[in-house]
């Protein structure tokens, strides 16, 4: 093994699962308590079904539990085969929440999720790092959350899924953001639930066949919520606020800031705030993750679409584990890059953005 493939690495997107439908009862309150007692977490599902399952086989734990739900099996896997020192905890069942047409359930249940992450898997291990969930149907309450849970010392971020009703930079969601700002927080958004319950079509001309077309559009969504950051002044309104595009793709990037910056030019009289170029904001204020990357025939184009915006300073590794595309860090086409870059992306900016040690 060559010395770069020994780097560290932060991985900023690993997936804990519950082991049942139970996990949450011990912390939520009545009348939720007793219905979850006796139906379980119920959620508002997503119209499309991969036809391979979702998860790598080899993450299976030896305790029996379902993939991703045993703590001491997935630090196992993660840090003795991918020399992970940190993985960033994302439930992708609870951040989709928002999918709900009642804010007062989907608060009662990100809360009950944020004590069990606490308690359950952050409390195993120093390596465990998670991300507070949150309903945006309601920012103020919202908002009150994260200045609850937020000041935990392993509390490292604020996920929400992509899926929404609204772009997220429209002022209805700012109290959120204020309170990210406060608790030094990055705003994190993860796919996985567009399209379902109340929220929009997963696409700009509504919904999709199958899962395929499914996946292979999310970035649509995530341009989207990108132009709507910068457009709507949010980081003028909050100059400290980090935004995570996490498991949406890389190479849409620097096209869309070429057409933003482009129009922005004649068009600037529609946001009379914005004091320089758009593209500028998203350098100071935005990271991606490298799960899914797009991976070109030629490394020559790889290295192209690096040099077309400042990747090695707004790239963080992920790794999606345990899904079934997962990254493993010793064998993605990063390991083309210099070490010096290399280095910033699977550990350095991670460490930096979410203030590990």
């Amino acid at each position: 093994m060559s010395e770069s493939k020994q780097l560290p690495v932060v991985d900023c997107d690993v997936h804990n699962q519950f082991r049942s439908g139970q996990d949450l009862v011990p912390y939520v309150e009545e009348p939720w308590k007793s219905h979850m007692k006796q139906f379980g977490w119920v959620a508002a599902g997503l119209p499309y079904v991969s036809p391979i399952g979702n998860k790598r086989k080899d993450a299976d734990p030896p305790s029996g539990l379902p993939v991703g739900s045993d703590p001491e099996y997935l630090l196992e896997h993660l840090g003795g085969h991918f020399n992970v020192d940190y993985a960033l905890l994302c439930s992708d069942t609870i951040i989709g929440a928002s999918n709900f047409a009642d804010p007062d359930y989907v608060a009662v249940v990100c809360k009950g999720y944020n004590d069990y992450l606490i308690h359950e898997w952050l409390a195993k291990s120093p390596k465990f790092k998670g991300y507070l969930c949150i309903g945006t149907q309601d920012p103020d309450q919202a908002a009150r959350e994260i200045d609850r849970v937020g000041p935990h010392s392993d509390i490292v971020g604020v996920v929400v899924t992509g899926g929404a009703r609204m772009p997220y930079g429209q002022r209805f969601y700012h109290p959120i953001y204020e309170a990210c700002v406060r608790q030094n927080l990055p705003f994190i958004i993860h796919p996985g639930a567009e399209g379902s319950g109340i929220f929009n079509p997963p696409t700009a001309v509504g919904y999709v066949s199958n899962y395929l077309q499914w996946h292979t559009c999310l970035p649509q969504t995530f341009m989207a919520h990108l132009v709507s950051f910068v457009c709507e002044g949010v980081f003028e309104k909050f100059p400290d606020l980090k935004v995570v595009f996490c498991e949406g793709g890389v190479s849409w990037m620097p096209p869309l800031l070429w057409r933003l910056d482009k129009n922005f030019k004649a068009l600037r009289a529609s946001t009379p705030w914005l004091k320089r170029l758009p593209s500028e904001y998203v350098r100071d204020h935005c990271f991606m993750t490298t799960q899914p990357i797009e991976e070109p025939d030629s490394p020559k184009y790889f290295m192209q679409m690096f040099e077309m915006f400042d990747a090695e300073n707004m790239l963080l590794f992920s790794s999606d584990y345990p899904h079934w595309d997962f990254d493993d860090p010793n064998r993605i086409i990063l390991q083309r890059l210099p070490e010096e870059k290399l280095r910033k992306i699977l550990c350095e900016n991670a460490k930096r953005l979410f203030r590990l040690a």
